[in-house]
């Protein structure tokens, strides 16, 4: 089976941990990584002996599935490059910044034949299956560094 040539755009804190999942997978080979600070993305490609790429557009011809891992500003833009050039697309969430970008999105993904996936790790991660059944009713928030307090 040929493995799946993956990317990621955006390296930063988020991101750079897409670049190492895609790195330790079966069936995937990581090819390289785009970010607008090159010093981060050649620290992020040196550690996983990938390329570095410019650009977003540098990097989609050498890929079928990307990681889009940029601040929320950019995902609409970002992910609608990639779905345009026939690319599966895997976006931090939120998907994109408005309910209409998202929609777009999703039509794009389906006319292109291509997977669209928001990252909800947090629901696939094993220590919260082990906890659900001890969670209840209870309301649960997972807090990020971004979140300010009121």
């Amino acid at each position: 089976m040929t493995p799946f040539r993956a990317g990621v755009i955006g390296v930063g804190h988020l991101g750079q941990h897409h670049a190492r999942l895609y790195a330790s997978l079966p069936g995937v080979r990581l090819v390289g990584v785009a970010d607008q600070s090159v010093e981060r993305a050649q620290t992020v490609a040196d550690r996983h002996g990938v390329r570095v790429f410019r650009t977003a557009d540098e990097l989609l011809p050498h890929v079928d599935v990307v990681s889009v891992a940029v601040p929320t500003s950019g995902h609409y833009a970002i992910a609608k490059a990639c779905l345009q050039a026939g690319k599966h697309v895997l976006v931090e969430k939120p998907l994109a910044v408005t309910p209409g970008e998202a929609q777009e999105l999703v039509q794009l993904a389906k006319q292109r034949g291509c997977c669209v996936q928001v990252g909800h790790s947090e629901r696939f991660n094993p220590v919260m299956s082990l906890m659900r059944p001890h969670i209840g009713q209870a309301c649960v928030h997972r807090m990020s560094p971004s979140q300010q307090f009121q």
